[in-house]
């Protein structure tokens, strides 16, 4: 059922008088919970859902897999329980929750439980502030924003389908030609070894 169904049917029940609680609450009710399909090691399956929905629209399913497929937000949550310090993790942490409170503040609501359109417009908005302030002042949220980037990439690149599908990969390269066009060199895409 969606959500103008829910609401025709509520009015229809109470006889057409609906007050506005009633239907953010019918509204909200009808949203589905974001989850996700792994289990993190360290963050909460909130700050998991937050982490696989960012990671998501850093790279989003095209005609390859997306960050979600391949597995980087698992990957993320194992690099910051077992690579980053403590102090690390802290400031990982705390960067993520002053992100989710910028986007209560600025929409409402916290960051999962945006629309996938506010949430990539939102994602864009920071990372583009971010990347412009230099300033020993920067939001509380950069580095959030610029480690779970950093990660994603790595993440994404260095699985099989980011190594294989998306970069060209040799295993054992073959004989060295020196001046060639690029045309010849692989398809324009990037080696990944």
């Amino acid at each position: 059922m969606d959500r103008r169904e829910a609401l025709r049917r509520a009015a229809w029940i109470m006889g057409g008088a609906i007050s506005a609680p009633a239907v953010m609450g019918i509204l909200k009710g009808c949203a589905a919970k974001p989850t996700i399909d792994w289990k993190p090691a360290f963050l909460t399956e909130e700050q998991g859902i937050l982490v696989t929905q960012v990671a998501d629209i850093i790279i989003p399913k095209t005609d390859t897999p997306g960050a979600k497929e391949v597995g980087v937000p698992g990957f993320i949550d194992l690099m910051l329980k077992d690579v980053y310090t403590k102090e690390d993790q802290e400031k990982y942490i705390n960067s993520l929750k002053a992100f989710d409170e910028e986007a209560k503040k600025e929409h409402g609501d916290p960051f999962i439980e945006l629309s996938p359109q506010d949430q990539t417009a939102f994602v864009k908005k920071l990372h583009d502030a971010v990347v412009k302030d230099k300033s020993e002042n920067a939001p509380a949220y950069r580095s959030f924003i610029m480690t779970t980037k950093e990660l994603t990439m790595l993440g994404f690149f260095t699985s099989e389908v980011g190594a294989t599908k998306v970069l060209q990969y040799v295993a054992v390269p073959g004989s060295y030609k020196g001046c060639i066009p690029l045309s010849e060199a692989g398809n324009g895409k990037t080696w990944a070894t």
